[in-house]
């Protein structure tokens, strides 16, 4: 079904009587000098509603322009135009009753296009920063799509530490996590630190690897804080608590043992794994090595990191624990944090060979790697498709 959207008077049209949207917004009859100057699209059509329409829910940045991940969005734009359905990107200060004003991107003029959008039929979230899931707005948003009864595709972004909590809970993962707990107190942090002499402490709501510190006894009482930049030595526990306690439990950090980690040709290495929901279950769509260099407290690009194919590393083993770590990630989140379409998991192995997942992540950004960012996109607009039912 060809549709069309008229920039000037704002409104959609169409050759048949037909509707558009979750709201069944319904289409004007077009002509040809109206469509000689409209965006034109091939929509499904589902019982003469044309769709589907997918609204990617972002937000804005200081500047008051649209953030969020632009390359996803058009990338989604075009697989999903390719599949004749149609999407556009909002905030959810955007949401009128009946519509929203978003912004659809035309790949055939390279641009975003500000449009009066119907109801969407699914809703991606992907507000880029957790302060936005906080604010009334955005709760205000996902009340107005679940009274709708609008599938919103992911409820927000993982607190760290309830998924370690979540994991404890569940015998299948349980063994996988190392020790944690919340830094709440100087002598439960001091006693932790004395049983394992290693550990991490870890933002709590952080994410590519800011903030994550490397604490260790490094000369009888003395501590040594390494940074991904800078490290730091403390003559006893106490100075270093003196000097760190606001922070740690001020901002919520966790601390988790560390592990002695498995290394390929010297240095340390990690599996990055992408999941989405498929036919009842979750499935491996693609899997990373991130490889540290000049520091090994993380082994994320931006901290120097690098990329290796997954085939260097890969075994029988390595490919069993990945897809059953998986499955059960997603069925444990599903049952306990609401429906995640797609997640990331960072994992790891130890020098003895034993497998750790060390946290997992809502909102992937882009994988370098180009074969596993090109069907995570398919994936995507699969599940989006099957979810709205064209």
């Amino acid at each position: 079904m060809r549709v069309f959207y008229d920039w000037s008077s704002k409104e959609w049209f169409s050759h048949t009587g037909a509707t558009l949207g979750s709201n069944l917004l319904p289409l004007k009859s077009s002509d040809p000098e109206t469509e000689q100057r409209s965006l034109s699209f091939s929509l499904t059509s589902n019982n003469h509603n044309a769709g589907p329409v997918i609204g990617i829910l972002t937000g804005k940045g200081r500047d008051n322009t649209l953030a969020g991940n632009g390359p996803l969005f058009k990338a989604l734009q075009k697989e999903i135009l390719q599949n004749k359905g149609i999407s556009f990107v909002f905030t959810s200060e955007d949401i009128k009753e009946n519509s929203v004003s978003g912004y659809i991107y035309s790949p055939e003029d390279e641009k975003w296009i500000q449009a009066c959008c119907p109801l969407p039929h699914l809703v991606y979230n992907r507000v880029p920063f957790r302060k936005l899931e906080q604010t009334d707005s955005f709760k205000e948003a996902c009340h107005f799509f679940k009274e709708l009864n609008i599938p919103f595709f992911n409820p927000g972004f993982l607190d760290k530490y309830e998924v370690c909590q979540l994991f404890m809970n569940h015998p299948p993962l349980r063994k996988y996590l190392p020790d944690t707990i919340l830094v709440t107190d100087e002598s439960e942090l001091k006693n932790f630190l004395g049983k394992h002499r290693v550990i991490y402490l870890k933002p709590v709501q952080g994410a590519k690897g800011k903030g994550i510190y490397r604490l260790s006894h490094s000369d009888g009482r003395k501590l040594t804080m390494s940074g991904i930049k800078h490290s730091f030595s403390y003559r006893c526990f106490e100075s270093f608590w003196k000097e760190w306690s606001l922070q740690l439990t001020g901002k919520a950090y966790l601390a988790q043992k560390a592990i002695s980690p498995a290394r390929l040709d010297g240095k340390r290495f990690d599996f990055r794994i992408l999941a989405h929901f498929s036919k009842g279950e979750y499935r491996v769509t693609g899997i990373g090595i991130r490889q540290a260099q000049d520091q090994d407290i993380t082994t994320h690009i931006p901290n120097g990191g690098i990329l290796i194919p997954y085939e260097k590393v890969q075994t029988k083993e390595h490919d069993e624990f990945i897809n059953m770590a998986v499955a059960e990630a997603g069925i444990l989140l599903k049952k306990e944090k609401g429906f995640f379409g797609e997640f990331s998991m960072d994992a790891g192995l130890t020098h003895k060979g034993r497998y750790v997942i060390y946290e997992l992540n809502a909102k992937p950004m882009c994988f370098d790697e180009t074969s596993i960012e090109l069907k995570r996109i398919q994936e995507l607009t699969r599940l989006f498709f099957n979810m709205t039912g064209f």
